[in-house]
């Protein structure tokens, strides 16, 4: 009897053993997956992931932007904001210039998840911001920037590797040479958001 005692007391501790060791791994896996998330899928899991998308408080330094994102890319994020109350705008933020999300201590979880991409690459996961800032070139359209110096409006004229071209005139005039008071450089390092 004795004998039987001992061994189902080692059973016991073994099973114990294994069960705490694989609760360790399964823990240090999610750590390390974690450790691999980017802001910009946190991002996407919190307002896309959401049914019918969210909103997500975005702070761009000093700012708070609400925003209801609705594409994401490698390296920008997109979607819709209302400025002061008017009509909702387009507005791009590169993930560069974001200093903070505000979330809800509620949602950390959701902020946490893996979307399903089925398996295959999305093409805006490798679309950088200067390839949307070359769509907006080619298209001619008048853009508020604003940046860590101020806000300016005007048409992206060209775009660099890092920096773009801005042809500064009113919001509601049209690239007319004789509208243009200046020609604008702006690295994308300065840039915060951009309006359309």
């Amino acid at each position: 009897m004795r004998w039987d005692d001992l061994f189902d007391d080692l059973e016991s501790q073994l099973a114990t053993e294994r069960d705490a060791e694989e609760r360790d791994e399964r823990a240090d896996e999610e750590r390390r997956r974690i450790g691999r998330l980017l802001l910009r899928e946190r991002v996407e899991a919190l307002a896309i992931g959401a049914r019918g998308g969210a909103s997500v408080t975005i702070e761009l330094g000093a700012e708070r932007l609400v925003m209801r994102p609705t594409t994401i890319g490698r390296d920008w994020v997109s979607g819709e904001t209302s400025v002061a109350g008017a009509r909702s705008r387009g507005c791009i933020v590169p993930v560069a210039a974001i200093t903070g999300v505000i979330i809800p201590p509620g949602d950390v979880v959701r902020s946490l998840s893996v979307l399903s991409s089925a398996g295959a690459p999305r093409v805006s996961d490798r679309i950088g911001f200067a390839f949307v800032l070359r769509d907006l070139c080619r298209r001619r359209v008048t853009t508020e920037v604003h940046t860590v110096g101020g806000v300016r409006t005007g048409t992206i004229d060209r775009v660099g590797r890092d920096h773009l071209d801005l042809a500064v005139h009113e919001f509601g005039e049209a690239r007319r040479h004789r509208n243009v008071a200046d020609i604008l450089l702006l690295p994308f390092a300065a840039v915060r958001r951009i309006l359309i």
